[in-house]
């Protein structure tokens, strides 16, 4: 396949899926600047990519236009008409599946579908004769889609993005002095992956203590924006960003920080798009199971014990706790997070 093609990039889903795909679509773009992209996604995600060369978001209306089986063909028939030359899918779900069968109509069109790795992520999270070794990430399984259509990525030459200029209303809401930016999320999709919000408090009291840093808080819901209000009040380094921003806006900021501290979840992928040194807390779910944020040291995971909590992780998403392991993240202490985060943002 010559480069000056045009290929379709499928991946719908959580925020945090869909922000691993950048870094690999920044090589692609790089690596290949004749090849035009187009990622087939959710309108919202779009400021996700605005910043990629030669990359186009085209909206996936699921549950619009776009939905069902008569909503697909239609969708079929949007994408053909830009006459796209081969399909990356990197979700390799029903929708993406049943897309797959009517490209077939257009024999000329490569469709790949990723290898989740099912078996190998199954036995990584059973209960017994669980298999603990290190999964092949999400990242090199998303370019060994790009590989099997002819375009082989080297990983480790990537630029990533650096930072974005930043709107009035965001430096209004930050306003302007000399302290260090630090981004925290402290909620997930799971309990499982979210440290206890009494340990994290102590964590931001100590923080804010030092005056050395601006705390911008991400979330987003009406009870993470109650607790964002309630420590804001409390700790006058504490900044809420819910609600306040939009996406883009939210993404300019990130992309500014000097470190983050998140969960396993979608906010430390988007700091890791722009190489924000990103601090992640494990609790039931384990990087082994390939999830890490691009680029990332090793060292900035914090895990819960493993040998107080064997099972880890139990799950590849977080979705599944044994009983007793809702206490697992209570093993990290407040005080190796505040080291680590003085230490990164030093």
């Amino acid at each position: 396949m010559n480069h000056e093609k045009h290929l379709l990039v499928i991946r719908f889903s959580a925020m945090g899926d869909v922000a691993m795909t950048a870094p690999v679509l920044l090589a692609l773009a790089q690596q290949y600047p004749d090849l035009k992209i187009t990622v087939l996604t959710r309108s919202f995600f779009e400021p996700m990519f605005s910043e990629l060369p030669n990359v186009e978001v085209f909206e996936a209306d699921l549950k619009g236009k776009h939905k069902g089986i008569f909503g697909l063909w239609k969708l079929y028939k949007e994408l053909k008409a830009l006459k796209i030359d081969a399909v990356a899918d990197l979700h390799h779900v029903l929708r993406s599946t049943i897309l797959k069968f009517y490209f077939r109509l257009a024999p000329s069109v490569s469709f790949i579908q990723i290898d989740k790795g099912r078996a190998e992520k199954k036995a990584l999270t059973k209960a017994t004769n669980k298999v603990f070794k290190p999964l092949r990430t999400t990242h090199q399984r998303y370019a060994a889609v790009f590989a099997q259509l002819g375009f082989s990525l080297d990983m480790s030459k990537v630029k990533l993005l650096g930072k974005q200029p930043l709107r009035k209303n965001t430096l209004e809401l930050l306003g302007s002095d000399s302290k260090r930016w630090l981004g925290i999320a402290p909620f997930a999709a799971y309990k499982g992956k979210m440290y206890p919000l009494g340990l994290m408090e102590e964590v931001i009291s100590s923080l804010n203590n030092t005056e050395k840093f601006k705390i911008a808080l991400f979330g987003g819901g009406k009870e993470e924006v109650r607790q964002f209000a309630a420590w804001q009040k409390s700790y006058p380094s504490c900044i809420c960003i819910a609600g306040k921003l939009d996406l883009g806006e939210e993404l300019a900021l990130i992309s500014n920080l000097d470190t983050m501290l998140a969960m396993d979840s979608g906010n430390a992928h988007l700091s890791a798009m722009y190489g924000v040194p990103t601090i992640t807390l494990w609790g039931v779910t384990h990087p082994y199971a390939g999830f890490y944020p691009f680029g990332q040291d090793a060292d900035n995971a914090i895990l819960a014990d493993r040998e107080k909590f064997p099972l880890i992780p139990t799950s590849v998403y977080g979705n599944k706790m044994p009983e007793g392991y809702e206490k697992a993240m209570q093993t990290i202490q407040p005080k190796d997070i505040i080291e680590k985060v003085i230490a990164l943002m030093d």
